[in-house]
């Protein structure tokens, strides 16, 4: 007897400590960010805003003519990680450089704005972002260059629009690596982590990034002030916790749905020696696995060789670009300096 009320008393607790440990997180009330600023009031002068597919897209644009690259950042970066190859690249055409959702200054819209459709943070959302944003400036088709997640967006995009990418440049583009496993990204996308996720994670988050900009170069000791302060921005945004926490849940192996034997569009690949992000042996034989591709491996150089190592890569992307046939009003024009690629 004693022991049967014994177990009824621990079943009771045992359901009460449960409907706490899930009634609780919700009504932790959301502390907004400290000191939160506006895209406008973030925006550098040149900055420009487009309403896209109800987001607003914050982009810079450099150069004219009929050959359009189309820049895409990593993840955590902004239009900034471009800001020494817009230059000697708008030679060659016309660039435009945007930050992806989730990041930099385009806006964060939170669960519940979207309705039925689809995570605008997902990768078919995504992709279909960057066609609405070509749509919205009347551009036909692009060159895309992308570095590490930017580059996987670029060849996802040239999977789902073959007809609308003219050629890839991709610089250490992920190719297998993915935040989590199915069970946990369903964990995250609970109400209760979802309402007390973002606020446990600043902390951490904003670490990992400046370990991940770290990390991503060769040479560290090249990283300037301005340069991480560049990224700051990011820490300043409403939402930008909660809009991560919804890219993480959005994201999924990138192993499951990039099928790079099906790339057909011109396609180089530059790598940095010593890419401790992705590896640099897996970015070597993403060659093996596109037809019609080049490869240019940059001695010393890391993860984000467009801004470490500027010269040689202008330089590889001018010498290729001047191999195919794009934009034949431009096939003259040079970028950079042989440098050292190899």
């Amino acid at each position: 007897m004693i022991k049967s009320r014994n177990i009824k008393k621990a079943s009771i607790l045992f359901i009460l400590v449960v409907i706490i440990g899930l009634v609780a997180p919700l009504l932790v009330p959301y502390q907004p960010i400290e000191g939160a600023l506006s895209p406008q009031q973030l925006a550098d002068p040149d900055s420009q805003f487009i309403q896209v597919q109800n987001i607003t897209l914050h982009y810079k644009s450099y150069g004219q003519g009929d050959t359009v690259f189309i820049l895409l950042h990593g993840t955590l970066a902004n239009t900034y990680t471009w800001h020494a190859v817009v230059e000697p690249l708008s030679r060659l055409g016309k660039v435009i450089a945007y930050d992806r959702p989730s990041f930099g200054l385009t806006s964060r819209p939170m669960p519940g704005t979207w309705g039925d459709k689809e995570s605008p943070y997902s990768y078919e959302a995504q992709t279909d972002l960057l066609i609405g944003l070509m749509d919205a400036l009347k551009i036909k088709q692009a060159i895309l260059v992308g570095n590490s997640m930017g580059g996987s967006i670029a060849v996802y995009t040239a999977q789902r629009y073959p007809g609308r990418v003219e050629g890839l440049v991709l610089l250490a583009p992920a190719q297998d690596r993915h935040f989590f496993s199915d069970p946990i990204r369903w964990l995250l996308a609970t109400p209760q982590l979802r309402a007390v996720g973002p606020l446990l994670s600043r902390g951490p988050i904003e670490e990992f990034a400046k370990n991940l900009y770290v990390t991503s170069w060769h040479d560290p000791s090249k990283i300037q002030q301005k340069d991480w302060d560049a990224y700051l921005p990011l820490f300043k945004m409403e939402n930008w916790d909660r809009a991560i926490w919804e890219l993480l849940i959005a994201a999924r192996p990138f192993e499951t749905i990039l099928r790079f034997e099906r790339i057909t569009a011109p396609t180089l690949i530059i790598t940095g020696d010593d890419d401790r992000v992705m590896g640099t042996q897996t970015n070597i034989q993403l060659a093996s696995k596109i037809a019609n591709s080049q490869l240019v491996v940059v001695p010393n150089c890391g993860h984000v060789s467009q801004e470490e190592c500027p010269v040689p890569v202008t330089a590889a992307i001018g010498k290729w670009f001047n191999s195919q046939q794009f934009g034949a009003d431009f096939r003259d024009a040079r970028v950079g300096v042989a440098g050292n690629v190899r």
